[in-house]
């Protein structure tokens, strides 16, 4: 945990219950802290005055008596229509932040890496700490992923933070003092949220705002709005190390045939590593290089480090093997970019999507049609996919993920085409039937396991 002493004494309202609020609402009670903490759900509520936290409903509170409301970035305040709490906050002049402010407030003096874009941030958060670990780097990683930024450990003066950063959370940051901030990709994501694509981009801009002086500023520039920012950024003088994976870079980190160069040099094989499969994990790991670079390590000690990561959960994690066929577990593949990621991968793929639908759907996948021998549909997107679907590839409406994995296992093993894999990669989020898309990789991965570790078939 890490220690919050500056807010001993003051009023804290905290909105939202998940794994960042329980964290925030234990650090600040441990700080002498006054906790009044809030869910709009109602199980939540339970779970966390269970575990000794103050449960206070905002609304009967004068907000005037709050010095600080700590803010879950999954509750929208701005766009599409602001949370009623936060509107009371403002107008009574109380500042909104996340978690990820107080670890900033908490650790100004500790160095902090933060990675951010619409896909790619989790593998190369962790791919990130893995390397500085292996090279000697204290090191913890965090945020929007996994630890919660105030449960991450102490770590001594030579420390590294990682912090995978979402565009809510950099929303609601002020503080932060980057020694590196990565920026791989921004595609349409959560446009609801911000207002459109312009405020989708300046969320995910801000990343540069927190550089210290000297510090590298890692860009994909194989998108738009990322070339514009590179291009920003390198006329106000700011330390640019732009990235690529569709061309070579003479100055910069590229692998468009899956070795990565640095500078146009080569540096390792990527395609050697099984952990980092296609294009998409190529660019986080010139990302993790260019990173690992500005930090001072050697690039063939960052080369060997990259070669024994062991792959990130829920990434195209391959979960069980059962009569020569593969099954990957690609449950954070929440929108159809992130599926396009995984489908290039293989030639053969019994698809499992569906969920909790994102803007746009699947359409933008029809160039990949052709790699899907069947789908199978599961959750509130059924009929949504089904429709784009029809007529183009076959589909079989599931409803729930039992049984699509029992379906998808019957006709791949019918059609027993060499190389073949299921793939559940969702193109959705998770809510409308499970608690998390870790809930629901978790869940694919006990079914599957059920037959290929249990002897069955």
């Amino acid at each position: 945990m890490i220690p919050v002493p500056f807010l001993k004494g003051k009023r804290v309202l905290v909105m939202g219950l998940g794994k960042s609020g329980t964290a925030t609402s234990r650090a600040l009670l441990a700080a002498g802290a006054g906790v009044m903490a809030w869910d709009d759900g109602e199980a939540a509520r339970k779970t966390a005055a269970e575990a000794g936290i103050p449960i206070r409903d905002p609304a009967l509170i004068p907000m005037e008596k709050a010095d600080l409301l700590v803010w879950s970035p999954g509750i929208p305040h701005t766009h599409p229509q602001p949370h009623p709490v936060a509107e009371k906050a403002r107008a009574a002049k109380v500042p909104l932040v996340c978690d990820v402010e107080l670890l900033a407030l908490a650790k100004a003096g500790a160095r902090m890496l933060a990675v951010t874009g619409t896909n790619g941030k989790s593998t190369t958060t962790t791919l990130l700490a893995h390397v500085l670990d292996e090279c000697g780097v204290p090191v913890a990683a965090g945020g929007n992923l996994g630890t919660p930024a105030l449960d991450l450990p102490e770590l001594p003066g030579d420390g590294r933070y990682v912090l995978e950063l979402s565009s809510y959370q950099l929303e609601l940051t002020n503080s932060l003092k980057l020694g590196v901030a990565i920026l791989l990709n921004v595609t349409p994501d959560h446009l609801g949220r911000h207002g459109g694509m312009s405020g989708y981009i300046a969320a995910k801009r801000r990343v540069f705002d927190y550089l210290t002086p000297g510090g590298a500023a890692v860009i994909g520039i194989d998108d738009g709005p990322c070339r514009a920012i590179a291009a920003e950024l390198s006329r106000l003088g700011v330390r640019v190390v732009k990235i690529s994976v569709e061309s070579v870079l003479s100055e910069g980190v590229s692998a468009p045939e899956g070795v990565l160069l640095d500078n146009a040099k080569p540096v390792c094989d990527l395609k050697a590593i099984p952990s980092l499969p296609g294009r998409h994990n190529w660019q986080n790991a010139c990302a993790v290089y260019a990173a690992a670079r500005a930090e001072g390590l050697a690039p063939k000690a960052i080369a060997a480090a990259l070669a024994t990561y062991p792959g990130l959960g829920h990434r195209q994690e391959l979960v069980g093997s059962d009569h020569g066929i593969d099954w990957i577990n690609d449950s954070k593949a929440t929108n159809a970019d992130a599926v396009e990621k995984a489908l290039v991968c293989y030639d053969h793929v019994y698809w499992i999507a569906g969920g909790q639908a994102k803007e746009g759907g699947i359409a933008s996948l029809e160039k990949h049609f052709g790699r899907i021998q069947h789908a199978f549909l599961i959750g509130e997107a059924t009929e949504s996919f089904a429709a784009t679907l029809d007529g183009k590839v076959r589909f079989t409406r599931c409803a729930t993920l039992d049984k699509a994995v029992a379906a998808a296992r019957n006709l791949a093993v019918s059609d027993s085409i060499p190389g073949a894999v299921v793939l559940l990669s969702p193109a959705c989020a998770s809510w409308d039937q499970f608690k998390s898309f870790e809930h629901r990789g978790d869940t694919f991965r006990e079914l599957v396991q059920a037959f290929t570790e249990g002897g069955g078939g």
